[in-house]
């Protein structure tokens, strides 16, 4: 029998020891995803290359088997302040703390050490893919006339596909999300100064290490390249000089607020993010726009970007 790609569920919770099945449940721990793609047996094929008498092939042996899965999330809150949103865990995943602040704010921030990792379950019909020791990286994408999305790239350890039963997966803590527009996204400044937005993405830039050894294996994250992306508006350069701050190095604040009511109120913000050089001129309808690139830079440390949740 055929299996249908549109019948996969996908499952993922907070591994208590790294690389020990958390068992996610369909109940609890079901995600809301769009655009999934499925690696389930990258690697490598080392080659036998044994000498013959005769010509032909001689096959090969899989090694250092790994998963990787990608997909969008929507980018929306719980619906209640201090509630941390469905997609908490895939965040958390990719090398940021979460902090809880009850009946008040949800706050993400990036860590260099004690990363957090995923047990994932990725189930089409009935067969099902166990990743375990999944860690990632993730790219915040707010565009205008266009729903926010969470754009996660994971990749995990190998374990053989078995058949399972089916659970009804439960979604319901995914709310509906609002597309970015003047009404819903309030405020984007950088460097103090409101400009109008295009689009915007920040990336975590986490590099994945797949490590296979005598005695270890795993998936860290060993380092880490957060960049900003955003089109915006030209303006006088009185009003904004982005040469000028790319020539002088600067290192200016960001602040992208997104949604109106509490429980759906996301903010980003990158207290200093350094301007880049514009490598180009944009023209969007007849109008000249900035493609700027900008590197958060951290201050004491695991501090360059948050995403705070109200």
């Amino acid at each position: 029998m055929s299996l249908k790609w549109n019948s996969k569920i996908l499952l993922a919770k907070i591994e208590a020891t790294y690389g020990v099945d958390a068992t996610p449940t369909a109940a609890q721990n079901a995600i809301l995803a769009k655009e999934v793609s499925f690696e389930p047996m990258a690697g490598s094929d080392v080659s036998r290359d044994l000498e013959t008498s005769f010509l032909g092939g001689q096959g090969s042996v899989p090694i250092d088997l790994h998963a990787k899965l990608s997909f969008k999330v929507e980018l929306v809150g719980s619906g209640a302040a201090g509630t941390p949103p469905a997609w908490g865990p895939l965040m958390r995943g990719c090398g940021v703390a979460e902090t809880i602040t009850a009946g008040t704010s949800v706050v993400y921030n990036p860590v260099s050490d004690g990363h957090e990792s995923l047990s994932t379950y990725f189930q089409v019909e009935g067969t099902q893919h166990v990743i375990k020791g999944t860690r990632g990286t993730c790219t915040l994408d707010l565009s205008s006339s266009a729903i926010p999305y969470l754009n996660f790239e994971f990749t995990g350890l190998f374990t053989r596909p078995t058949e399972e039963a089916r659970a009804n997966p439960d979604l319901s803590a995914f709310m509906d999300p609002l597309p970015v527009n003047n009404a819903n996204t309030p405020v984007f400044t950088v460097d103090g100064t409101s400009l109008t937005m295009r689009s915007f993405m920040l990336n975590l830039g986490n590099e994945i290490a797949p490590r296979f050894l005598v005695g270890e294996e795993s998936i860290l994250i060993t380092d880490r390249e957060d960049s900003v992306e955003t089109k915006v508006v030209s303006v006088d350069l009185g009003t904004f000089d982005p040469y000028g701050l790319a020539l002088d190095q600067a290192e200016v604040p960001i602040v992208l607020k997104h949604g109106i009511q509490a429980g759906n109120i996301i903010q980003i913000d990158v207290a200093r993010a350094q301007m880049q050089r514009l490598q180009g001129l944009e023209n969007a309808q007849k109008i000249m726009e900035w493609p700027l690139r900008l590197s958060p830079i951290p201050d004491a440390g695991n501090d360059q970007w948050t995403l705070t949740l109200t």
